[in-house]
């Protein structure tokens, strides 16, 4: 029998009262401090140019971690996620950094636990640490090879094994929630998935996850070219904490498929969009007044649980948020009918 986690039952107990908030964007939060190359690299030597490896930066350049995670709990983040997006054995190969991997969990998760626990301390307010694991660079899915289909440059097992150490880490550095996001293929996910509730039985507790999929064109679908019903029903399995999306669109755009999963998730529902889209120079021009007015629709709409921004946002986009949503009800979650719910890239319901 798994240990329950006493950070969920705290985390729903405070999600039962109100609209939580979690923090924003690391990597154009990181482009703002226009860092060189040196900055990046540090004392390590390394084979490769290390500019924009931004997980390195918690071992080089803590400061810049550290300020950008407190600008967001200035603004009023309940949650705050470890700098790790990238931090796993597949990403950091483009770096030549393998050897650091485990340093740049360790440490990152134990900065944001240090950044969460003092701002507690002064208010008493609950404060959450989630442990970030992004989707690597490599799909399970689909094969980079156009002329070999059936070609994959990692396998399940590979990718399992990846995730369970990266997860191990950010837990022992002190993670309240592993955070499975920006999930662009859905089998990269269940790799994760697998690697969570593995790892849950060999420690012998209960893992919150948080899991997140990316909407990666107007039809509603990730790369791996399932809807968001269909991840639903894929996923559902692994109880999560929160699921919800991130990344891809503004919340403008976002709207109708929070909307669709907030229908049928019988779990709380996290979303976290882009400050709009991006300019013809990568930059993001949404300013933070205008999504906190589209976060109030989704308020009012009773859409949500947790909040948030993805790329693009800044502690003045979390601050628009949470005053956006301070004060009002936290989504109720809904009670789908019995059925036998299964999937392909869309959803299937044979009711009882």
């Amino acid at each position: 029998m798994l240990t329950p986690s006493a950070a969920a039952r705290r985390f729903r107990e405070e999600a039962a009262k109100r609209i939580l908030i979690t923090d924003g964007a690391f990597g154009t939060m990181i482009q703002t401090y226009k860092l060189s190359e040196a900055d990046y690299r540090g004392d390590y030597d390394l084979a490769d140019d290390q500019k924009g490896n931004n997980d390195l930066l918690v071992l080089t350049r803590p400061d810049v971690i550290d300020e950008i995670t407190r600008a967001y709990l200035d603004a009023g983040s309940d949650i705050v996620s470890t700098n790790t997006f990238n931090a796993n054995l597949i990403s950091q190969g483009d770096y030549s950094a393998l050897h650091l991997v485990r340093d740049m969990n360790l440490v990152s998760a134990q900065n944001a636990r240090k950044a969460a626990d003092e701002y507690e301390a002064r208010d008493g307010r609950p404060r959450f640490v989630a442990g970030a694991m992004g989707p690597t660079n490599k799909t399970l899915s689909l094969s980079p090879d156009v002329n070999d289909p059936g070609f994959r440059a990692v396998t399940f097992d590979e990718v399992k094994a990846i995730y369970a150490d990266q997860a191990e880490t950010l837990l022992e550095g002190g993670c309240d929630f592993i955070l499975i996001e920006t999930i662009f293929d859905t089998l990269n996910a269940k790799a994760a998935i697998m690697a969570v509730l593995e790892l849950q039985d060999k420690l012998g507790r209960e893992i919150p996850m948080m899991i997140s999929m990316t909407i990666t064109d107007m039809s509603g679908r990730n790369l791996s070219g399932h809807s968001v019903e269909a991840f639903w029903y894929m996923i559902r399995h692994a109880k999560p904490l929160t699921v919800g999306l991130n990344c891809a669109f503004g919340a403008d755009l976002m709207r109708p498929h929070v909307q669709v999963l907030s229908g049928i998730a019988d779990t709380l529902l996290m979303a976290y969009p882009n400050a709009g889209l991006p300019n013809d120079l990568g930059a993001y021009d949404e300013l933070p007044a205008k999504t906190g007015e589209l976060i109030a629709e989704w308020v009012e709409n009773g859409l949500l649980n947790v909040v948030g921004g993805c790329c693009g946002t800044t502690p003045g986009h979390i601050a628009a948020m949470a005053k956006a949503a301070a004060g009002a009800p936290p989504r109720a979650l809904p009670t789908p009918k019995p059925a036998m719910r299964l999937t392909g890239l869309d959803p299937f319901e044979l009711a009882a």
